[in-house]
């Protein structure tokens, strides 16, 4: 089935479900799709393959391919399956409300699936879930006090996504560190704190120690709100002259 633009075939979400089979197991997009969530979930994205998704679902590997032609599209399928999860948040009255649903609902799904985060930040998500919920957060932000026009609203959009994306890359990544070394981040402090207090009593890092002694210490899902709270707080209040 060729596009009005190329020989390329139609993406995943235009292609209507392959006519149902006389087989003993019936198949679906969601099926396939939430049974490749699980076992990425088990087993990271590494783990993930059209034969061991069709194993799971008591199929041959060659059926798969009528509802998917490749990996990316397996992938894609799964990412707005989760995208669907998120647009469920951003139903708020108030912009900000809905920014902040929307963010905190893509935070959990990351801790949920971390193999979400390794997805999200490069080429932007198309499936009709993840375009939901681009347009609720887009809208949201249209309507903040320092966006007045296109060219704010970009901006805006970046800098919410940069942080987002990187915020919970960062997170994840040290929820696997922990995992694969054994230490989570307390242990990991307590054994360098001598090191540390020794390095700052130089007096050559003087803002660093005054971050370490004076500055908060929040956990990780604090400081994801107090982080993007002063990034709504940058847009609102302080629009570009």
């Amino acid at each position: 089935m060729d596009t009005p633009y190329s020989s390329a075939p139609l993406p995943v979400w235009e292609r209507p479900e392959p006519q149902p089979r006389a087989a003993p197991v019936p198949l679906s997009r969601a099926k396939i799709a939430a049974t490749a969530i699980r076992l990425a979930d088990a087993h990271g994205l590494d783990g993930l393959s059209v034969r061991k998704i069709a194993k799971e679902l008591g199929v041959g590997p060659m059926r798969l391919y009528d509802y998917v032609i490749n990996r990316s599209e397996l992938l894609d399928l799964m990412v707005d399956t989760v995208y669907a999860q998120i647009a469920e948040a951003g139903q708020r009255s108030e912009w900000r409300a809905t920014v902040l649903a929307l963010a905190q609902a893509t935070r959990e799904a990351a801790l949920d699936h971390e193999w979400f985060a390794d997805l999200i930040g490069g080429r932007p998500h198309l499936g009709p879930h993840a375009l939901a919920v681009g347009e609720s957060t887009a809208a949201a932000l249209s309507q903040a006090p320092g966006v007045r026009g296109i060219d704010d609203l970009q901006r805006a959009l970046g800098a919410l996504d940069a942080f987002v994306v990187g915020a919970l890359r960062r997170e994840i990544t040290e929820r696997r560190a922990a995992r694969s070394t054994g230490t989570d981040v307390s242990a990991w402090q307590a054994a360098l704190g001598p090191y540390l207090t020794r390095m700052l009593e130089t007096g050559r890092y003087p803002t660093v120690a005054r971050l370490v002694i004076d500055g908060a210490h929040l956990n990780a899902e604090e400081a994801f709100h107090h982080n993007l709270t002063t990034i709504l707080d940058g847009i609102t209040s302080h629009p570009r002259t």
